[in-house]
């Protein structure tokens, strides 16, 4: 069987990569729009009408608006921050509880999670759930990122040609990790809270780095009562048997870990670091893998009934 699928905002880095991953597919027909046409709101709903499955990969305000305005039998996969926190969408997040990818194949509405919220919400979730962590408690968590998860503006400013590399002479600002986010107000912060049932958002600080892509999430904890193997046992049962999600003994190489060590991937893989006192709960993936668009495909893999990882390993 051959699903149409329409992807509205293909030009952006999110639908750019989607597209890829259907160019090796024989069972997906990506239906496009007359590019004269494409932010025409009338011939954009037609296509999303007409497709099996429809990807929003657009601005918030954009992703609302034809979102409201497609009817309700519509099969839409949204990439955006629009809908995470919404409850008439079911968060696109297959490995959270035991019925939650049933949840996402009866949907007609998902939201794909955001690339930081991701690897945080996987790292405490089993916690909560255990009882090992409390809902009020407050929580750190630290996000490296390649500069490809600040969209095609951001890469252009990487990758200009303008750039000054290597000259001692002249600064080239971009070349040193760059933390952002700083008033605690990140986008992704809401969807943390609601997936996770916290009480309140994590202190969060996320830095962009000069590598296209890859992401390592670091949440450190002490738990009275518990040391990093007790951690780590919880850790490997609640993710066990996941496709995409696995749990190592390690993920470090020779004392290092490297945020990009999974780029090109759309596998997630979680370590507990660190000692007793110190426990490190670590995630390492590919932020436009397992952490956007790569999310994407495994959610409408789940809605069509398809093998979860086809196309993705």
């Amino acid at each position: 069987m051959k699903y149409k699928v329409f992807i509205d905002g293909a030009e952006g880095t999110t639908g750019l990569k989607i597209h890829q991953y259907f160019q090796k597919r024989e069972d997906i027909d990506v239906i496009s729009i007359d590019q004269g046409k494409r932010k025409d709101p009338d011939e954009r709903l037609a296509m999303i009408k007409k497709a099996d499955v429809s990807f929003l990969c657009l601005p918030d305000v954009a992703a609302r608006e034809i979102a409201a305005a497609a009817p309700k039998e519509c099969r839409i996969l949204d990439t955006s921050t629009a809908h995470r926190t919404n409850p008439e969408w079911v968060y696109g997040m297959p490995e959270l509880t035991p019925n939650q990818r049933e949840l996402i194949k009866n949907s007609n509405r998902v939201a794909v999670p955001g690339c930081h919220a991701t690897g945080v919400i996987l790292l405490i979730k089993p916690l909560l759930e255990a009882g090992l962590m409390a809902a009020d408690e407050h929580i750190c968590a630290f996000s490296l990122t390649g500069y490809s998860g600040g969209g095609k503006k951001m890469i252009a400013q990487y990758e200009s040609d303008e750039r000054v590399r290597g000259n001692m002479g002249q600064q080239d600002i971009l070349c040193s990790p760059r933390q952002y986010g700083i008033a605690q107000g990140h986008k992704h912060l809401p969807e943390i809270v609601a997936a996770t049932g916290i009480s309140q958002a994590p202190a969060f600080m996320p830095v962009v780095a000069d590598y296209y892509s890859g992401m390592e999430v670091t949440v450190p904890v002490r738990i009275a009562g518990a040391g990093r193997e007790d951690v780590e046992k919880v850790m490997k049962e609640y993710y066990e048997g996941q496709p995409l999600v696995t749990v190592k003994d390690s993920i470090d190489d020779g004392g290092f870990i490297a945020a990009g060590q999974l780029s090109g991937t759309n596998r997630l893989e979680i370590a507990v670091e660190g000692s007793d006192d110190n426990i490190l709960l670590v995630a390492v993936y590919d932020n436009l893998g397992k952490g956007a668009s790569g999310a994407a495909v495994q959610n409408m893999n789940i809605m069509l009934g398809i093998e979860e990882t086809k196309g993705l390993i």
